[in-house]
């Protein structure tokens, strides 16, 4: 791959695609949650597989194209507020005008390009960096997709749905519907031996909107001087770990997350420290994503589409900086929020928990002027790797980076590790990756690989 990265990847064709069938009248307008709301409109989630395909021919490229278009054209009557227009900070227009569908050729093989990523390449696999049409794109449309064409035959889609509508979760359940009846056009069987359940689209009634307070910014801007690398931990090494925690910290077991989240924080917190000699000591701010699905009465189902998530603060100790302390205050800190927080975001009850959550928040931050602050966000048991459009199973399971600092987790194909992306400023990065501690926790075979160092010349939008 010696050529530019631009001339690698050649948009053929945008398309607008509409739902087969028109959305009935009474579903033209949906109001969202208070969770929803508080979203920027220009966040979009995006998910890449990609698929090794042995039996392309001459037409498989358009009979591919084809089918996928009129697969996502079938989904959207399921999913119709995607092919809506976001017309206010809690409110979708469900008027049909469609969804962004894009298709482009990439010149190389994609054996090559797993081999050894690219850095800029998936960028360009990705609808919303073709800026041209995303300025008009995004803060409107809600779903962007992008089918990519390599010259073996391997196929790479990128799932864009903006975040306004979807969490990881609702994207994974629009995904996932739409290659099941992309593989059977009249059976909308899960893959797995299941039924697909319809989406749910009721946040505005469990959750209603209403007026907020500013909410404090703590994503930082992408800036030039960031790096995203990918680390591969071996699940395997983490038992023994587990048994010296619990030696420490009696009748506790982390998770395998919680060992990875761990690690990753120690060793960047040392990194920081040591490209800032003489910086004091300081408390660290661990923002990690909850699924609020699960921990809720009665439970959501995972069909429940919208953001049930929320970003936790955990506060970390200047002297907070041993695995076993940073588990237990994890652990500490979810249990908490779980038995506290999390069952009452619905219902009358669930705009008092929010405002609450958010000025909570603003008072950490106030009384911790200088923290490290870091953003965590796991995919991990979403069975993102049985997602077959006909092709078979994804070879691999991708996103983006770009935010200072933040970590995201997912399990890898056969589920014997955990990939982490990292992105943290250059200087510290280059002391985190060769942080002795870190790499005796990674796959062997697998050294951290670079996947993407971001530019100022390449706009970077939030994958939470």
């Amino acid at each position: 791959m010696g050529s530019s990265i631009r001339s690698l990847v050649e948009i053929t064709s945008r398309k607008i695609i509409k739902p087969l069938s028109p959305t009935p009248y009474h579903l033209k307008a949906l109001k969202l949650s208070l969770l929803d709301q508080i979203l920027p409109p220009t966040l979009y989630g995006t998910l890449v597989f990609l698929y090794t395909n042995h039996w392309h021919g001459a037409g498989f490229v358009s009979n591919a194209s084809k089918r996928l278009q009129e697969s996502l054209s079938k989904t959207l009557v399921l999913f119709y507020p995607l092919a809506g227009r976001l017309k206010g900070p809690a409110f979708i227009e469900c008027n049909d005008e469609g969804a962004h569908f894009l298709e482009a050729r990439v010149n190389c093989q994609l054996a090559d390009f797993l081999q050894q990523p690219e850095p800029k390449l998936i960028h360009h696999l990705i609808p919303e960096t073709d800026y041209e049409t995303a300025q008009v794109a995004l803060g409107s449309v809600l779903l962007l997709v992008q089918i990519n064409f390599f010259n073996c035959g391997g196929i790479a889609i990128a799932v864009s749905p903006s975040h306004k509508i979807a969490d990881v979760t609702s994207l994974y359940t629009f995904a996932r519907t739409w290659a099941a009846i992309n593989r059977d056009e009249d059976q909308y069987d899960d893959g797995v031996g299941g039924q697909l359940a319809l989406p749910e689209f009721n946040g505005g009634n469990l959750l209603p909107s209403r007026d907020l307070p500013a909410i404090p910014k703590t994503l930082e801007t992408p800036s030039e001087n960031l790096t995203t690398r990918k680390f591969v931990f071996d699940v395997s090494k983490m038992a023994s770990l587990k048994a010296k925690i619990e030696g420490v910290v009696p009748n506790f077991i982390p998770t395998n997350v919680q060992l990875v989240l761990a690690i990753i924080l120690k060793c960047a917190i040392a990194a920081f420290h040591k490209s800032k000699p003489g910086t004091p000591i300081r408390p660290t701010v661990l923002f990690q994503m909850v699924n609020l699905r699960r921990r809720m009465l009665p439970e959501l189902p995972q069909n429940a589409m919208g953001n049930w998530f929320w970003p936790l603060p955990i506060l970390f100790k200047e002297d907070e900086t041993q695995l076993h302390e940073l588990v237990s205050t994890m652990r500490k800190g979810l249990t908490d929020f779980v038995i506290e927080k999390a069952n009452r975001f619905k219902g009358v009850e669930g705009f008092l928990a929010v405002f609450e959550c958010i000025r909570e928040r603003g008072q950490l931050l106030k009384s911790t002027k200088d923290i490290n602050l870091y953003w965590a966000t796991s995919l991990c048991k979403l069975p993102l790797y049985e997602m077959d459009f006909g092709w078979g199973k994804p070879t691999w399971v991708t996103s983006k980076g770009g935010y200072k600092n933040v970590i995201a987790l997912v399990d890898t194909k056969f589920c014997d590790g955990i990939e982490a992306w990292v992105t943290l400023d250059e200087q510290e990065m280059a002391i985190l990756e060769s942080d002795e501690e870190l790499l005796a926790y990674l796959v062997p075979s697998t050294p951290a690989q670079t996947m993407f160092d971001i530019k100022s010349s390449i706009k970077l939008k939030s994958n939470m």
